[in-house]
C-alpha cells in the first residue's frame, strides 16, 4: 500500500492564491480610482497586469519541471507584447 500524494492545487503552474489575490487588489484600486478619478489609469493597468504576472510566474516556476508549459507562457507574453507594440501603430 503506497501512501496518498498530496493534491496538486496547482493549475498550470499557477498557484492557486495568485488570481484571488490579483482580483482583490484590482477591486481595491478600482475603488480608489472612484474616489480620486485621477488615479484610475493605476487600477486599470492593475487588471492588465495580473495576466502578464501569471505569465511571468509560470513561465520561470515551471521551468525545470514543465519546459513546454514555459515555452508557452513565454509565447503569451510575446503576443502581448505584439498586441502591445501594434496597437501604438494604430
Amino acid at each position: 500500500m503506497t501512501p496518498e500524494r498530496p493534491r496538486d492545487t496547482e493549475l498550470a503552474g499557477l498557484p492557486a492564491w495568485l488570481y484571488p489575490a490579483g482580483f482583490w487588489v484590482a477591486v481595491g484600486l478600482l475603488a480608489l480610482g472612484v474616489l480620486f478619478p485621477g488615479l484610475a489609469f493605476v487600477g486599470v493597468s492593475w487588471v492588465g497586469l495580473v495576466p502578464v504576472l501569471a505569465a511571468v510566474w509560470v513561465a520561470v516556476a515551471a521551468w525545470n519541471r514543465d519546459r513546454r508549459l514555459s515555452i508557452g507562457a513565454l509565447a503569451a507574453l510575446g503576443g502581448l507584447a505584439a498586441v502591445y507594440i501594434v496597437k501604438s501603430f494604430i
